[in-house]
């Protein structure tokens, strides 16, 4: 008997049917036991596979130590050496190797804040070196912001597997964060991904939500602030390099901003 072609219109009215009769899954080529339940592991075992990215508890003076640290930290050196001796974020003994503070101009207009340290930072030291970083400084150049950033993160250790880090993480490093930013005073703030704005900006909107959109960061203590603009993370890009047109505008919003606040001030200054 030959195989006669699929009438389409046949076709779809009886998977219209089905899925109106409730029907959720089809035949497999091989039989599947449905009645079989999977057993979890043995506690003990789950614990083991997942010391090394279950991020412990902090402990509770970790935030006190921190901003006594972070206080007295007059100069962004002194900061990398503070952020160095700080031992109260637990990711320090999660398998990195070192602190990864910053890179940049020390006097930059423009702060840029990431998530966490990768593989090529815990190796060299700095921040944003690896795949992500190399695309992040081609479009920082592209943008005419070279050198007008500062780069940091907002933990200083590596965590395992390049996991996003935990909260509990971000707020043992965060008076480090926000001495940086005091000491800087820049003009703009640039976060790079949902984790960064997230922590920053203490809000739990999602980065599609926030993109593009000028916020205001300011200090609980003194009266630093500076307008911050959260976009995408230059690690998302590589994965979806259609996306790198949104960040480009972005880029290209901060720019514009920085040379109307230096003709501001440029205007400023001649009137006096």
């Amino acid at each position: 008997m030959n195989a006669q072609p699929h009438d389409t219109a046949a076709v779809e009215s009886l998977l219209a049917f089905w899925r109106d009769a409730g029907v959720d899954a089809c035949y497999l080529d091989a039989p599947v036991d449905h009645t079989h339940v999977e057993l979890p592991p043995p506690a003990k075992a789950v614990q083991r596979a997942t010391a090394s990215v279950a991020p412990p508890p902090c402990r509770d003076d970790a935030a006190q130590e921190a901003r006594a640290l972070a206080a007295s930290a007059a100069t962004l050196q002194d900061l990398a050496a503070a952020i160095a001796a700080f031992e109260g974020c637990t990711l320090r003994g999660l398998g990195a190797t070192q602190s990864v503070f910053a890179r940049g101009n020390p006097n930059a207009p423009v702060l840029v804040i990431g998530e966490a340290p990768g593989a090529e930072e815990d190796l060299k030291g700095q921040p944003f070196v690896g795949k992500a970083g190399q695309l992040l400084d081609r479009m920082l150049a592209a943008a005419g912001l070279t050198d007008k950033v500062f780069i940091t993160n907002t933990v200083f250790w590596r965590p395992p597997g390049n996991r996003t880090p935990s909260p509990q993480e971000q707020a043992a490093c965060t008076p480090f964060v926000e001495r940086t930013f005091a000491l800087l005073k820049p003009k703009a703030v640039l976060l790079l991904g949902a984790a960064a704005a997230r922590s920053v900006l203490q809000t739990e909107d999602g980065i599609m939500k926030m993109r593009g959109q000028w916020r205001e960061w300011r200090l609980n203590e003194g009266a630093v602030s500076a307008p911050a603009m959260p976009t995408l993370h230059p690690a998302f890009l590589l994965r979806q390099p259609q996306a790198k047109r949104q960040v480009w505008a972005d880029l290209l919003a901060l720019s514009v901003r920085l040379e109307g606040e230096s003709h501001l001030s440029a205007g400023i200054e001649g009137k006096r």
